[in-house]
């Protein structure tokens, strides 16, 4: 998503900059650099989070706290990932 994206989510929104700012968490004035898609002569990226919950709210996703209790009790426990070991000459190993 680049400025002129984000732009636009806002604006099908019907939202001000101020109230896309509310309900990202975000400050206005961010939400003015996400916009132009720079803060000075510095380029801004939106960061992958707040792209995400530009999609959420967008399909009316307002919180979020996790799965209901039922809806993951029949799911198969799973081990967690190991995490990849780098080696000397730069190789990746998987534990």
């Amino acid at each position: 998503m680049k400025g002129p994206d984000f732009k636009r989510w806002r604006k099908l929104l019907g939202w001000s900059q101020k109230h896309a700012a509310e309900q990202l968490g975000l400050k206005r004035r961010v939400v003015q650099y996400y916009e132009k898609g720079e803060r000075g002569d510095k380029p801004v990226k939106i960061p992958r989070t707040v792209r995400l919950a530009c999609y959420a709210l967008s399909v009316g996703v307002e919180d979020y706290h996790g799965p209901a209790k039922k809806d993951h009790d029949d799911l198969p426990a799973t081990k967690p990932r190991a995490k990849p070991i780098r080696k000397a000459d730069g190789q990746i190993e998987r534990a």
